[in-house]
């Protein structure tokens, strides 16, 4: 029997990328969206949590028997691979360790194509909470796109659990989870 499924007939492990998402639109249309999607270590490939952010398009209404609701602009997305080193410097803004990322210069991220600037700081004016903008420049000259979110304390505190219980998978993969690798490449027979 199929301890997964209660059943007699075995199937493979299912394949899903289980994604966190947060809407902040608001009234102005000036809001933003932000995905995470965990990518576990596998072979030597390490992990990350690839982090997208949409700026919103469309206020929508509410008002009347269809509602319309806020769009984002999930095509011109600006995406962001976070590594374990990322996440880490994330964590001690959530947990109060520092106010922001490298006294506010934030994160870099370069590329044959962009550099990308992430910044997270803690806010207490206007309101309480925590500041994420991501910058992208174009090596090309293009001009630079930008996304801002606002998270407030709550949505932060959950953020940082999920980071923070993500790190070993980011770190090692999924315990128990075997990707096909030569024996030979571990060490020999004594390793598989």
């Amino acid at each position: 029997m199929d301890e997964r499924t209660g059943s007699g007939v075995a199937t493979e492990p299912r394949a899903y990328r289980p994604q966190l998402k947060f809407y902040h639109p608001n009234a102005k249309g000036t809001g933003c969206a932000i995905q995470l999607e965990l990518l576990p270590a596998q072979d030597r490939r390490e992990g990350a949590i690839m982090m997208s952010l949409a700026n919103q398009m469309t206020v929508g209404d509410m008002r009347g028997a269809v509602p319309r609701f806020p769009r984002f602009d999930w095509e011109n997305r600006i995406t962001v691979k976070l590594g374990f080193m990322d996440l880490a410097r994330m964590l001690q803004v959530f947990r109060g360790e520092c106010e922001s990322i490298g006294d506010g210069k934030g994160l870099y991220h370069r590329t044959s194509e962009f550099s990308t600037r992430i910044v997270l700081r803690h806010m207490i004016e206007p309101l309480q909470g925590y500041s994420l903008e991501v910058y992208r420049t174009p090596s090309n000259g293009s001009e630079e796109s930008r996304a801002h979110f606002v998270m407030s304390s709550a949505e932060a505190t959950g953020l940082a659990e999920s980071i923070s219980g993500s790190m070993a998978i980011v770190s090692f993969g999924v315990p128990g989870r075997h990707d096909a690798v030569d024996a030979q490449t571990l060490g020999g027979a004594d390793a598989a």
